[in-house]
């Protein structure tokens, strides 16, 4: 199955268009995407003009809830309100895959007057990396179970672009996720354009020298059967970073490293994503059409 996001720019055009663009047809997806949070009510069970919106997409094609906002790796624990609002949206929507990040972004405000209480807990808004060791990876268990526990399904959690990295660690990032896997039930959504930002920007600090041999290094330490759904998209290369921005098609190392992850988990659920300087809809179809193309060569 392959997928993009369902961009405001495009609803009219695939809405109006949606026997076109779903079901047989040569340009067709097989869902779309959307960022819960943008989806979330002023109250649980609450309407307006987004949520009809979605609801008409639904009528044509399967949904997948990627999360940005859960904050699976907060210390603080999950916000009920958040949890609320996903369990309500998957209630509505009955999607085909629920997602989020392995990161935090929950944390008490940083004043010794203040108690440690939820009023003082502040949101980040960023998907901040979290350190792979023991107690970090209890907590992400914690929270992934209560998760679970309340939509009554498994969900699945993606590795981060990180910008630092902890000192603490008790596992490498693969080893990280893969216990993540045992001890929870989740599966895993792997990013594969996040897996070499990762990795050039590792070269540009002088830690590695060849990245797509990194990269593949990291696959091949990811259990193929816990792999629910892949992401690729492109990035951005300034002087002393790469971004992963999602502004652009899918870069060329890229696709090297996504033909190789589809030999090593077989044809799994994929999507292409573009979340800035988002094209026309047939630019974004291209690149579907480019994803299909890698797959059918990989396992030829």
């Amino acid at each position: 199955m392959f997928g993009i996001g369902f961009k405001h720019a495009h609803y009219a055009e695939l809405l109006e268009n949606s026997s076109t663009y779903s079901g047989s047809s040569e340009l067709a997806v097989d869902f779309l995407e959307v960022h819960s949070e943008n989806f979330f009510a002023n109250e649980v069970g609450g309407g307006g003009a987004a949520r009809a919106t979605l609801a008409k997409a639904c009528q044509h094609w399967p949904i997948s809830l990627h999360g940005v906002g859960l904050a699976l790796g907060s210390a603080v624990g999950l916000d009920p309100w958040h949890l609320d609002q996903l369990a309500d949206l998957v209630e509505r929507t009955d999607p085909l895959l629920v997602s989020d990040h392995a990161c935090f972004a929950r944390g008490f405000l940083p004043h010794e007057t203040l108690s440690e209480t939820a009023a003082n807990i502040i949101h980040a808004s960023d998907l901040l990396p979290i350190p792979f060791s023991q107690a970090s990876l209890a907590v992400l268990c914690r929270n992934v179970s209560q998760v679970q526990d309340r939509l009554k399904r498994n969900i699945a959690v993606e590795n981060l672009s990180a910008y630092f990295a902890w000192q603490a660690s008790d596992y490498s990032e693969t080893q990280f996720l893969a216990e993540l896997t045992k001890r929870t039930g989740c599966k895993l959504l792997v990013d594969v354009n996040n897996i070499y930002v990762n990795a050039l920007n590792q070269v540009k600090a002088g830690e590695l020298i060849d990245p797509l041999r990194t990269c593949k290094n990291w696959l091949d330490q990811i259990p193929a059967n816990v792999v629910a759904e892949i992401h690729l998209a492109g990035h951005s290369v300034m002087d002393d970073i790469v971004i992963d921005d999602h502004s652009c098609a899918v870069n060329a190392p890229v696709w090297n490293l996504y033909r190789y992850a589809s030999q090593r988990f077989g044809r799994v659920q994929t999507l292409i994503e573009w979340d800035t300087n988002v094209p026309e809809l047939t630019v974004w179809l291209d690149q579907v059409q480019l994803a299909k193309k890698h797959v059918r060569e990989a396992l030829a």
